[in-house]
């Protein structure tokens, strides 16, 4: 099978996690092709090629289905190993990155969906208490990972920037819903200025998530739930 045959993403373009897998073919230099999938509409096609979970994203590389947002990443590594490393070389730097992608998608992002639930008062705060400790840990994390370089991934962008990169714009939407935010300064310098510069950086810039068009997919997709609603 050639590396570069048939490379198709399964996906829908607002979703984080799609754009996990955007990221790591734009840092290799892949070309895909696209196929917009809604996962409330399209049972068939996922049924298809990810019958397990029934979800996207799912990459399809020369027929053959990978489903999972972060395994697809790493696959796209290890399958086009001649372009930028994504995941660290040194055993203990690559087990820390899996450690802390697994926290921001088992314990971290999560927060999210219960804050965009929640009332304002006692609820709310203790859903941003837990963002904001788990924040902290991720400003730690990104100390200790990119030793003083610019991103997670040290010189350039890793595995956990990846991993991290593709929920920040959802965030910047879930602080303008809540008018606070979520990425103080004081509390996570670095990491504040991890987003500035991932934001700009040429290999990846044009591939990030723009906050400003989620919050009208947002928009939109609320104003569509109340329709639904109200027929």
């Amino acid at each position: 099978m050639e590396k570069t045959s048939g490379v198709k993403l399964l996906g829908s373009h607002p979703s984080p996690f799609v754009n996990r897998v955007v990221l790591a073919l734009t840092i290799k230099s892949i070309h895909y092709e696209l196929v917009e999938v809604n996962p409330h509409k399209d049972g068939e096609i996922l049924a298809k090629y990810n019958p397990v979970h029934k979800k996207i994203p799912v990459l399809v590389h020369g027929d053959k289905p990978i489903s999972e947002s972060l395994i697809i990443v790493r696959y796209i590594d290890e399958v086009w190993n001649e372009g930028p490393s994504i995941l660290p070389t040194d055993p203990y730097d690559r087990a820390m990155a899996l450690f802390w992608a697994a926290y921001i998608d088992d314990k971290w992002f999560p927060l999210f969906k219960q804050l965009q639930g929640s009332q304002e008062g006692d609820s709310r705060k203790e859903t941003l208490d837990k963002i904001t400790e788990g924040l902290v840990f991720l400003e730690k994390a990104f100390k200790d990972s990119s030793k003083g370089k610019p991103f997670f991934g040290g010189e350039t962008v890793g595995y956990l920037d990846i991993a991290m990169g593709s929920v920040v714009g959802w965030i910047k939407v879930a602080e303008t819903l809540i008018g606070q935010k979520i990425f103080d300064d004081e509390k996570a310098p670095l990491l504040v200025g991890w987003i500035d510069k991932i934001y700009s950086e040429n290999s990846v810039k044009d591939a990030m998530l723009n906050p400003q068009t989620l919050l009208e997919v947002f928009k939109k997709l609320q104003a569509m739930k109340t329709e639904a609603a109200a027929t």
